[in-house]
């Protein structure tokens, strides 16, 4: 077999793309903010990138892919016809949401999945089990995953509902600089010369990441935040007209793993920010065919905004309480 088939690219080596390394790092922190969908154009090294984490996690954490020609037996499980056939008796086979359980559940080209196959993703993902009904055989087997989907918004667009299912997004183009280019065909030409000479080369700095992950994971329970933050970021969600309260929820754990991998146990507002580049921008209304995405000028021309109101309230709050006793009693007359 190829060595090049066996010896996965260090997600360190990815040459930009920094906004989709950090969104899954983020994840990795914090599972429970709810996956990943990443889309752009093609060859912008999504899967490769989604390959390459199990590498930083640590244990025996897995990419379990889902291909779009899966059939639902094969995604939720079947029986076994042979035994079946020959005594009777019902063994029933798992299917990849049973071996996605603890692990990373990967789709590419997540918009062109079936329908039918899209529902069972959309059950899992809000009840964590997996509810099969075959031959006489009714069960719930446990289907905690990770979702991380990929998608090029040219050839179609997601469900809302499964749109909304994800934590995270965030866009990935293939605009690298020249300088960039020549560094990605300089480290792939390294990686099919010889790949185990390759990836001991970036063992360290992949060592570091994962070093600073776990630290990361490790610290997050004791990451706070003060109220005027939590503020903030329900503010920032009311200003993009997010529905619900997913997004509100999604930004805090998110910031709190930002923090985190930054070794800190406190938010900042900046934290919150950077929780909003990967938050708000597949939750935002949008008409038909509409790109996805938001720009570092609207968020902050948002915070602006909002930081302006809080600063206009604070200053009438001030006035008010310099006012004479006696000015105040004539208010009140």
């Amino acid at each position: 077999m190829d060595s090049t088939i066996q010896t996965q690219y260090p997600f360190s080596a990815i040459v930009g793309q920094d906004d989709m390394k950090l969104a899954l790092c983020l994840i990795a922190v914090q599972p429970a903010i709810g996956g990943v969908l990443i889309y752009g154009e093609r060859g912008t090294a999504k899967t490769t990138a989604v390959r390459a984490l199990p590498s930083l996690l640590g244990g025996n954490i897995r990419v379990i892919e889902l291909p779009l020609n899966a059939s639902e037996d094969r995604v939720v499980g079947t029986l076994r016809l042979d035994t079946l056939m020959q005594n009777g008796q019902r063994e029933f086979i798992p299917g990849l949401m049973a071996e996605a359980d603890g692990n990373i559940l990967y789709v590419d080209e997540i918009n062109l999945l079936e329908d039918s196959i899209v529902d069972l993703l959309l059950d899992a993902a809000a009840t964590g089990v997996c509810h099969i009904e075959r031959e006489g055989v009714s069960m719930n087997i446990p289907a905690r995953f990770v979702l991380i989907g990929t998608m090029n918004p040219e050839e179609g667009s997601l469900r809302p509902q499964l749109l909304d299912r994800f934590g995270l997004s965030v866009k990935v183009s293939g605009n690298l600089s020249r300088d960039e280019r020549i560094t990605l065909i300089q480290r792939l030409t390294e990686m099919e010369r010889d790949p185990s000479a390759f990836s001991h080369k970036w063992s360290k700095q992949e060592e570091l990441l994962s070093q600073r992950i776990r630290h990361a994971a490790q610290i997050y329970k004791d990451v706070v935040f003060s109220d005027d933050l939590a503020a903030f970021a329900s503010d920032l969600c009311a200003e993009f007209n997010i529905d619900g309260y997913r997004g509100d929820i999604s930004m805090i754990r998110t910031a709190r793993a930002a923090a985190a991998l930054d070794s800190r146990t406190q938010v900042t507002k900046d934290d919150i920010l950077t929780a909003a580049r990967f938050v708000l921008p597949h939750r935002m209304k949008k008409l038909p065919f509409e790109e996805m995405g938001m720009t570092d000028k609207m968020l902050r021309k948002a915070a602006d905004l909002l930081q302006n109101e809080v600063r206009q309230t604070e200053a009438k709050v001030e006035a008010a309480a310099a006012e004479p006793e006696s000015e105040k009693s004539a208010k009140k007359v």
